[in-house]
């Protein structure tokens, strides 16, 4: 345990550490670097909120990574050029308004979807899942009002009071300290009674159930918090590049999100932070040198998959030890 926090503290120095020395040698590529690694990291907490915890391999999250990133686009759109939005709302280009907009719609959206999905289970959810993704990604492509399949570009990124969100190290700071509050947030659920439910419903639902708890219900819950959650890092990648584009639905975005937790470690509260890293390093890094370097980072997950079940954390920390 004391081996996993040390892991963990490190990670989590490192990257406004490396952000700051990135500003200090006017590096902008690399504090984008780790922003992008800060706001993968909140998509994947958010899914693993279902995956760590619950055991749901959902494979539609990028549908609700999606669904922030086009609230932001479109409220920030119709903010830049003065229309409303169904003739009642203006839009707006702060983000204290576009983040609880982005998660209440993800929520809602969420919430029909998991009442279906979580009559399901195993290859039936993960393919339930996958295909409400894909018919949300489709309605983007042939929406032409917002850019259809050629996605939406923003004139300026939004604004967060008393920041100069322009300025690269701001909009890092930020979206680090969203992420780490999400990470509290998260081990305070995981620690608490909703949180031993949810890994309950996981383990033995039948002895659940005899308790008077519904499984169903709780895993409801926990879908719909991890979808607000995926939806506020969608609304932060989109200002990080002032562009949503169809692709954000993509089941090549779940997919994305599902190597971070199980390069980092399932069920871990920095697992999908590691993987993040990880990933966006390796990225970076074998990107360089060679055209099809995912080729390469799959051997390295394979190896993850074969002799790291527990992830880069489970590799050094050891056995997670569930509640």
């Amino acid at each position: 345990m004391k081996r996993e926090i040390a892991i963990s503290l490190f990670f989590a120095l490192a990257l406004p550490v490396v952000a700051l020395i990135a500003n200090q040698m006017g590096e902008t590529f690399y504090i984008s670097l780790v922003t992008r690694i800060a706001i993968l990291a909140l998509a994947a907490t958010g899914l693993n909120l279902v995956l760590g915890l619950g055991g749901m391999v959902s494979f539609g999250h990028a549908a609700f990574f999606g669904i922030g990133g086009y609230v932001a686009g479109i409220l920030a759109s119709h903010a830049s050029d003065g229309t409303a939005i169904f003739n009642w709302f203006s839009g707006s280009d702060q983000m204290l308004v576009i983040w609880p907009v982005a998660m209440l719609v993800a929520g809602l959206i969420a919430l029909p979807i998991g009442i279906i999905s979580l009559r399901t289970s195993g290859v039936y959810f993960i393919m339930i899942t996958l295909a409400f993704a894909q018919m949300i990604y489709y309605f983007a492509i042939s929406w032409p009002a917002y850019g259809g399949e050629d996605g939406l570009p923003l004139a300026m990124r939004n604004s967060f009071p008393g920041v100069n969100t322009l300025k690269p190290l701001s909009f890092f700071l930020i979206a680090y300290a969203v992420l780490m509050v999400v990470l509290f947030l998260f081990s305070r659920f995981r620690n608490s009674r909703f949180g031993a439910a949810l890994e309950g419903a996981r383990q033995n639902e039948l002895r659940l159930s005899s308790v008077g708890i519904a499984p169903l219900r709780i895993r409801l819950v926990a879908f719909v918090l991890s979808a607000m959650i995926t939806a506020l890092a969608g609304a932060l990648f989109v200002d990080l590049n002032r562009f949503v584009s169809p692709s954000m639905f993509s089941w090549h975005m779940s997919g994305e999100l599902i190597v971070l937790i199980i390069l980092g470690g399932t069920g871990r509260l920095f697992g999908p932070f590691i993987g993040a890293v990880l990933y966006v390093l390796f990225e970076f890094a074998l990107g360089g040198m060679v055209e099809h370097w995912q080729l390469f980072f799959g051997l390295i997950l394979l190896g993850v998959v074969m002799f790291a079940r527990g992830g880069i954390i489970g590799l050094f920390a050891g056995k997670l030890r569930h509640g």
